[in-house]
């Protein structure tokens, strides 16, 4: 949608680091588990953004692709990969009726929620594959201005990845403060 490429253009374009460039802090303290646990080194990093997360998955040894719609965001992830002397897959991309054609041992969606989207990703995983989503959730203390339909409900993460073959591993929801988020690390069966 033409609206949100303009939206996130202008994020991006208006800081250094609209996000920072530290990947994800429960990204950060997962790795070592989440090395042990996928299958193999494809991953796929939807929203990827600016890069973080997809820079530092590729630090860790992993085959990245990072999707986004932002082609200012797409532009600075290719920059900051060069520099950090890594190879990204960057695809610029609008998520929305997007189709994942490949399979991925890892798939890392932060920051953004799509809900007709998680099923693919399901889908996209390989056997023992890895899915990590992780992303705002909608409190009375949300202070940033986020449409309603793109925030997660308390509960209801959970909730969605019950319904899928596999194991959650580990999930929680933090609800105070100005950026409540929900999270989950789900292992497909295999």
């Amino acid at each position: 949608m033409e609206t949100d490429r303009i939206k996130w253009n202008q994020r991006f374009e208006s800081e250094d680091s609209f996000l920072g460039r530290r990947p994800s802090p429960f990204l950060l303290r997962e790795i070592e588990r989440i090395k042990t646990l996928a299958p193999g080194r494809r991953a796929l990093d939807i929203a990827s953004g600016e890069g973080r997360n997809s820079i530092f998955l590729a630090q860790h040894g992993f085959e990245v692709t990072g999707l986004d719609i932002s082609d200012i965001g797409i532009a600075k992830a290719q920059q900051r990969a060069q520099e950090a002397g890594v190879a990204v897959d960057f695809r610029l991309v609008d998520l929305e009726g997007y189709q994942i054609g490949e399979t991925f041992d890892l798939i890392i969606n932060f920051n953004f929620l799509l809900r007709e989207l998680i099923p693919q990703e399901y889908a996209a995983l390989v056997p023992g594959g890895i899915f990590i989503l992780d992303t705002i959730m909608s409190s009375a203390e949300i202070v940033v201005d986020h449409t309603p339909d793109y925030l997660l409900q308390p509960g209801e993460l959970v909730r969605i990845f019950k319904t899928l073959e596999g194991e959650i591993l580990f999930s929680e929801e933090v609800a105070e403060g100005q950026m409540p988020t929900a999270r989950v690390l789900f292992r497909k069966a295999g």
